[in-house]
């Protein structure tokens, strides 16, 4: 399974050879942006690359030393360590979809149930907040829009980081809590749902053509964190597309120039999403596959009462430990998304 699938060995050094020729062109650094998004996937490839010329040699040794060693324990304890290494190595070749290595916008929106779905989004923010950092990515607040008694009413975050997106893809969709409820005096248990988007940031460089007749552009006072110097002026911008009904926000910067700057980036990666989302639907209809899963789909529940227990529906994955996930320990979780290649 290793090197069977989309992985090519070959393909991956040749690519890397071609990277590392334009890295010495004396233009190179002409366009930091491309340059580091260059040296990005440079470093990506050369330690693919390294783990499986390492792990090929490792398993032509050990067939070697098979004969020879009379230690079986020892034996065990070496396989061992090269079925670990080989398991690490099988995530990163499910890696390989088109955007995988790109970063991502995350967004967070509560379902019908006013404070109780606003908290509901405020939990699930804080849990891929901690899942960054427990895991080496770094993330900015776009937009967020606080709910008026708790929680959240709307939130936009860019993960930054190695395959980020290609590890957060599957978490778009539904996702569906049952607890006791800390805002009901009768402490009746209630049922809360929030719905998550993913899409890739994408390179600067996509093709996307926005006339400027097709957006309404507002400007308001931001309304979330930043200090009160965010709020002396009507910095944050508000950005319809009028034809697909998008709708953006940028709050993070004082600059009302920048916001709408940023605004304009997302509102064209989510265009071009929708664009490539189509072609996915499109081929899938030729091959007679129809997409089961979509944003209007329940794909996760997280129960706390009255019992205790997380179970994602698509991969089947489940654990009892829904304290440990909501802080953050996602990875088990999204390994097993990717291993199913839902």
């Amino acid at each position: 399974m290793i090197l069977g699938g989309h992985f090519d060995l070959d393909q991956k050094k040749q690519r890397l050879s071609e990277l590392e020729i334009l890295t010495n062109e004396p233009t190179f650094w002409d366009d930091i942006e491309m340059a580091n998004e260059v040296n990005k996937e440079v470093s990506s490839l050369k330690k693919i690359v390294f783990s499986v010329s390492k792990i090929k040699e490792e398993i032509s040794d050990y067939l070697e030393l098979i004969p020879l060693i009379s230690d079986e324990e020892l034996l065990l304890v070496n396989m061992g360590s090269l079925k670990g290494e080989l398991e690490t190595l099988e995530l990163n070749t499910l890696l390989c979809g088109e955007f995988d290595n790109l970063n991502c916008y995350l967004e967070i929106h509560p379902g019908a149930g006013g404070t109780e779905s606003c908290d509901w989004a405020s939990m699930l923010l804080r849990m891929y907040r901690m899942f960054c950092e427990k895991n080496g990515y770094s993330y900015e607040t776009v937009e967020e829009q606080k709910g008026d008694e708790a929680g959240i009413k709307s939130v936009t975050i860019l993960i930054k980081g190695e395959y980020a997106f290609g590890y957060l893809k599957h978490e778009k969709g539904i996702h569906r809590l049952v607890r006791i409820s800390p805002f009901d005096s009768s402490s009746r248990r209630h049922t809360s749902f929030a719905s998550v988007t993913v899409t890739p940031e994408y390179k600067k460089d996509i093709d996307v053509e926005i006339k400027e007749s097709d957006l309404k552009i507002d400007v308001y006072h931001s309304s979330g964190a930043g200090g009160q110097s965010v709020n002396t002026s009507n910095s944050a911008v508000r950005i319809t597309h009028i034809p697909s009904k998008l709708v953006v926000t940028c709050q993070n910067e004082r600059s009302q120039l920048k916001n709408k700057d940023q605004a304009m980036k997302l509102l064209k990666n989510k265009l071009y999403q929708m664009e490539v989302e189509k072609k996915e639907q499109e081929m899938n209809a030729l091959k007679g596959n129809l997409l089961d899963i979509n944003f209007g789909s329940q794909i996760r529940n997280y129960v706390l009462e009255p019992y205790k227990l997380i179970k994602d529906l698509r991969s089947g994955y489940e654990s009892s430990n829904v304290e440990k996930i909501l802080n953050g320990d996602l990875l088990p979780l999204l390994e097993s998304l990717l291993k199913k290649g839902v």
